[in-house]
This record gives C-alpha cells, structure tokens and sequence, in this order.
C-alpha cells in the first residue's frame, strides 16, 4: 500500500528522491518519508516421520488445488510462531522442527511469503473450520496436486522438498 496521505500529520504527500531507494513519499511537514506496506504471510510445507507430506483442500483458496498450510503474520508475531501456530490451528500438528526454506513475493495480493519446511509426528487430523479436507502424500505426488503457477509459493516449496528428498537418497 503507498500512503497518498501523511499517517501522522494528515497531509498531502509529495514524492522525494531520496538515495538509493528513489522517489519515495514524503511529508513536508514532518519531514520524513513513508515506504510502501505490505501484508506478509507464513506457508509450510508439513511433512512426517515417514517424509509424507500433508496437503489442504480449502475452496475458499482454490476448488482445483491442494495447498499448504498458510496464514498472516499477526502484529508481535515472527514468521516461525506464525507457521507453527497455523500449522497446529489448521491441522493440530505439533511441529517438532521448523526450517526456513524462502521468501516469496505474491503479486495477486501483493505479499510477501515466508515458506518453511515442518516435519512433525502424524497425530490424528484435528481440521479448523478453514479446512474443507486434509490428507499425507507421498512427496512424488505432490506437484500434481498443486497449481503449476510460477507465483504459487506452495510449488516452490514442494519443488524444493523433492529436490531435497531426492539429495538425501543418493547420499
């Protein structure tokens, strides 16, 4: 979101050069500038003991794609309590280990997503009201079942587990 308006004072703003980050808004009458926000969200590809890997029907996300596990970062919140807080509300996982796989930037909603592997121990499926139906793959079907987009965050993911999966088997 790019403020027309200054959040403190309430004036008009101008654009300003300002260094290496260029025209950028600025009030006059604070003298300060004000960057673009944007909304960032955590996803996380679950897996489990035995490398499946669990997979979300939610149609208010899609009616053709399984998705991951995936929700806003709340104000306070770093994006690793975002993940396994999602994680554990959706599916009632416990997440055991959490790593830090990439940042995405999706440009449909202008967000910025912070993906992470989870492995947990497979408890029984608990579904929040926000899951429609949730089940464990084996990893080599995974990419079939997601959208084949290349600002899917989720196919990143995937891509990435399998190409990690696929090095640990031939090492």
């Amino acid at each position: 979101m790019r403020f027309t308006f200054c959040p403190d004072c309430g004036a008009r703003l101008t654009d300003r050069q300002l260094g290496d980050e260029g025209k950028v808004a600025w009030c006059e009458v604070c003298a300060k500038p004000w960057f673009e926000i944007f909304s960032a969200a955590a996803i996380a590809l679950v897996y489990d003991e035995c490398g499946r890997v669990l997979l979300l029907k939610q149609s208010y996300i899609s009616t053709k794609f399984h998705n991951l596990v995936s929700g806003y970062i709340k104000p306070g919140e770093s994006a690793e309590s975002t993940a396994i807080r999602e994680i554990f509300e959706e599916t009632g996982q416990k997440v055991e280990e959490l790593q830090l796989k990439l940042t995405h930037w999706f440009p449909k909603k202008e967000l910025l997503m912070i993906g992470f592997f989870a492995r947990v121990k497979a408890l029984p499926l608990r579904l929040s009201s926000e899951v429609d139906s949730a089940s464990w793959h084996d990893p080599q079907e995974v990419l079939s079942l997601l959208s084949d987009s290349p600002h899917s965050a989720a196919r990143r993911l995937a891509e990435l587990f399998l190409k990690t999966q696929l090095s640990n088997t031939t090492t």
